[in-house]
């Protein structure tokens, strides 16, 4: 009887998939895909949030301004 035999999959072999100015230690991710995750971790309190106060995060433009504008609509009235 033949086993199964499992692999875990790392993505691409070849070297030409990514950029060869890649940081082995970055990310890329979709908010779509990590807000939903950072809201449910805001709401709970989790405290490994507080462990990244600090990082800082690229955001394209017409969002930074949308979040901007947003700050400005949230304020209280005097």
């Amino acid at each position: 009887m033949m086993r199964n035999r499992l692999r875990v999959y790392y993505g691409p072999d070849d070297a030409q998939s990514a950029p060869a100015t890649a940081d082995p230690n970055r990310v890329r991710i979709s908010l779509g895909e990590i807000l939903p995750l950072l809201a449910e971790a805001v709401e709970s309190k989790r405290t490994w949030l507080k462990d990244f106060e600090d990082e800082e995060l690229n955001i394209s433009l017409d969002l930074y301004e949308c979040i901007l504008a947003y700050q400005h609509c949230r304020r209280p009235v005097a």
